[in-house]
């Protein structure tokens, strides 16, 4: 209803318009009019194709409006109406304040950003230019430098001419000196020599007249005292012969003096030998814990420790399977007890591949036992020929000596121990295989003998026969070798590289996960394989430039590992027959 009023709604979102102005009444509508106008005539461009009948109606609709009972409501209606259309106007237009002040906040924060840009690029341009500057005048010092030092080497090199210049002038003078000297000391010789020569051919009668009579006095003077030697040599023999007493005397003298020099010399020897077998170590021992004079007065500290040091376990670093560890275990703690109660000791046999252990569990059941150990190996016997028997008497005779009793390791010792019916072994080493049979006939609370060996096939009956007990150290299985590369691991990387005191680090990665996968890939290893392993990431840190040990590095360690290991198998399987290629098989423990 706002066109009755006279309200013009314009297009949506604008405001409130004026009503455009009524048109003038037609001739014959109601109300009447300007009498006038219906003789005026209308133009022709404005009202030639308008419709008044709208004007009309409208104006017919106000007027019935105007007389309703409704007009107030109606006024009311449109008047709400324009205010809020008012009010929808002056929204927009706050609407748009607002959008022109975010324009403007955005415009103040575009350019603050383009100055902070070219801040920054002000700020990189005059510290590029800064660079460059401080850089030219490095290059200009280092030029200074380079100029100063061709400077100071070419007058090093003046110097140099200069001092050898005058080198060569000494040098000269110093020659032409001497070539004078020379001339003037060979003139003077040879006018010494021409007067010389000069008197003695004057004096020559004279001379030789001196010379006759000292050779005759000389002559004279030899005679006669050969005559009075003689003489008194005679009268005593004489008076000597002659007095019965005297000559009785001096036999028993010079027979008192051979007896004493006999007996002093056989005393020398036999103490001697007491004092090597007492004091010294045999030859044919290489490693020793027993304790000599010596080694006291050398080492006293050392000494002291290994004194008040208590027993250790026996198997304290020994990482073997649960069968040979209960096994050993009881060993270690039967000769214990036996050197407690100083009864006779047991011989044992350990065989198995090398690097299984055998050493290190002998040594380590020396010192559970309280007992000292001696190291020798069977290939120093065949080199001593004769020799052999006597050092293998010496070797027991120490042992013999040893207050604590003492665990002889024999390693290698299929080496001598072999059997005598064949024809490798020569006479001398079945003679020292002779006497190590008799001195090892019978069991003895001195000493304990343990032998070792890769092929314990080749001992001789004899030596079997003395085995009290034999003990098969095999290669370690799974279990173990995750042991013994976690022990070692342990020891030659984690704790250098923790105490800070070598130039050693490590990665960070899963140390136990990496561990694992060794031990599954060393399949076949022996335990000081494992140790050599660990000891070669040890060398890899050291070689690499920062010190640091990764896992890329011990995989590619282990890999070198297995192969060298696989082409060691390779060289055993050609160097022995297929009937020799294995080694002794380990039987079965029982279980308890």
């Amino acid at each position: 209803m706002s066109w009755l009023f006279g309200i013009n709604k314009g297009p949506k979102g604008e405001g409130t318009g004026v009503p455009p102005p009524l048109p003038p009444a037609q001739p014959g509508a109601e109300g009447g009019g300007d009498p006038g106008a219906r003789d005026r005539p209308m133009p022709k461009d404005k009202w030639t194709n308008f419709d008044p009948t709208g004007l009309e109606r409208a104006a017919k609709a106000a007027r019935e409006l105007e007389h309703s009972r409704h007009a107030k409501e109606a006024l009311s209606l449109a008047q709400m109406q324009e205010q809020t259309l008012q009010l929808e106007q002056q929204s927009k237009l706050k609407e748009y304040e607002a959008t022109v002040e975010q324009l403007k906040n955005e415009q103040i924060r575009v350019q603050a950003e383009e100055r902070r840009k070219t801040l920054s690029e002000e700020t990189r341009q005059h510290q590029a230019r800064a660079q460059y500057q401080d850089k030219l005048a490095r290059q200009r010092y280092e030029d200074q430098l380079k100029q100063q030092q061709l400077l100071n080497e070419e007058n090093l090199r003046k110097q140099e001419e200069s001092v050898q210049k005058q080198e060569a002038m000494r040098r000269a003078t110093v020659e032409r000196e001497m070539e004078l000297r020379h001339k003037n000391e060979m003139l003077r010789v040879e006018a010494e020599a021409r007067a010389r020569a000069k008197a003695d051919r004057e004096n020559a009668d004279i001379i030789r007249e001196q010379i006759r009579l000292k050779a005759a006095e000389h002559r004279q003077t030899i005679l006669e005292s050969i005559r009075t030697a003689g003489t008194l040599f005679g009268e005593g023999f004489r008076a000597f012969v002659t007095d019965w007493d005297k000559v009785t005397a001096t036999v028993a003298g010079l027979t008192l003096l051979a007896v004493g020099v006999y007996s002093a010399k056989n005393a020398t020897t036999v103490a001697g030998r007491y004092i090597e077998a007492r004091l010294g170590k045999p030859s044919l021992v290489r490693e020793t814990s027993r304790i000599s004079v010596l080694e006291a007065l050398r080492h006293p500290i050392q000494v002291s420790r290994r004194l008040v040091s208590r027993p250790q376990d026996a198997l304290e670093g020994v990482i073997l399977s649960p069968s040979l560890e209960a096994r050993v275990r009881d060993i270690a703690i039967a000769t214990r007890n036996t050197k407690k109660n100083k009864s006779l000791y047991r011989n044992i046999l350990m065989y198995g591949p090398p690097g299984t252990g055998k050493t290190l569990f002998a040594k380590k059941l020396a010192l559970h036992s309280g007992m000292d150990y001696a190291i020798m190996t069977g290939g120093d016997v065949a080199p001593m020929g004769r020799e052999g028997v006597t050092a293998m008497h010496k070797v027991f005779d120490w042992a013999s000596t040893s207050r604590r009793g003492l665990l002889l390791f024999v390693d290698e010792a299929d080496a001598f121990l072999r059997k005598r019916a064949t024809e490798k072994i020569s006479e001398d080493l079945r003679a020292t295989l002779n006497a190590f049979l008799h001195r090892t006939g019978q069991h003895s609370s001195k000493f304990m003998l343990v032998l070792a060996s890769n092929q314990p096939e080749q001992f001789d009956w004899a030596i079997n026969d003395r085995i009290d007990e034999m003990v098969c150290f095999a290669l370690p299985q799974r279990e173990e070798r995750e042991r013994l590369v976690r022990m070692y691991f342990d020891k030659y990387v984690l704790k250098p590289a923790t105490e800070g005191k070598q130039r050693l680090k490590v990665a960070q990665f899963d140390y136990g996960k990496k561990c694992s996968e060794v031990a599954q890939l060393t399949d076949g290893m022996s335990g000081r394989e494992i140790a050599q392993l660990a000891v070669a990431w040890q060398a890899m840190a050291y070689a690499s430039e920062d010190g640091v040990l990764t896992e890329a590095m011990m995989d590619t360690r282990v890999q070198d590992a297995v192969q060298q290991h696989q082409q060691k198998m390779q060289w055993l399987q050609v160097e022995r027959p297929s009937s020799e290629a294995s080694e002794v098989p380990c039987p079965r423990l029982l279980s308890s």
